[in-house]
């Protein structure tokens, strides 16, 4: 296990299990949550740390200190994934990815701390495109045919996330107050942002 940590090559995917083993035998691993804050706050590992994916390259220089594993946390994985990648660029070693993310973690039966429920950014994504589509649907219907431009934008842009696992609309929806730290609308306490091409559904 401590090899798989040491290694400065790809980030590997780690278990529920491996975590565990790594917090035993190393105990200065730090599990970074890299959530909105808005779902950190509503659920998170216990002793984890919020630091947003958008805030990573501000926070590298803190990051990079000690020769300690780092265990990367999100929902499922995917922004976790990203957030290893982008601090593998700039040069921190002994990244892992919780494989599954917090979903995992609590399949697995063990603890989360939990605030006010909110919603995923998963979810949030899912609403509005979904919106987006009905309502030009709906006036293309019965005011102008060119509204039905909306409704292809739509269908176009879940395509390329698709293709491209990355989200623009995920990014913008976690800029927005209710997804920071303080927004009105937030639950739970601190996580951070999406990627400025963050995944939709991690």
């Amino acid at each position: 296990m401590d090899r798989m940590a040491e290694t400065t090559t790809a980030p590997r995917r780690v278990g529920v299990e491996d975590v565990e083993r790594l917090q035993r035998q190393r105990p200065g691993t730090r599990l970074i949550d890299v959530r909105t804050p808005a779902e950190f706050r509503a659920e998170h590992i216990p002793g984890s740390v919020n630091v947003p994916l958008d805030a990573l390259a501000a926070q590298a220089a803190a990051l990079r200190g000690g020769a300690d594993p780092i265990v990367l946390v999100c929902r499922s994985g995917r922004r976790a994934q990203e957030a290893a990648q982008r601090l593998q660029a700039v040069g921190l070693a002994h990244l892992c990815v919780l494989d599954g993310g917090v979903e995992a973690w609590k399949a697995a039966g063990r603890p989360v701390r939990t605030g006010r429920p909110a919603l995923s950014l998963e979810r949030q994504v899912r609403i509005v495109a979904g919106l987006a589509a009905a309502l030009g649907g709906i006036l293309a219907a019965v005011a102008h045919p060119g509204f039905g431009w909306v409704a292809g934008a739509v269908g176009s842009g879940l395509v390329v996330a698709g293709v491209t696992d990355t989200c623009l609309l995920g990014s913008l929806l976690a800029r927005m107050p209710w997804n920071r730290a303080g927004g009105a609308g937030a639950a739970g306490s601190g996580c951070g942002g999406a990627s400025d091409r963050g995944p939709c559904c991690g």
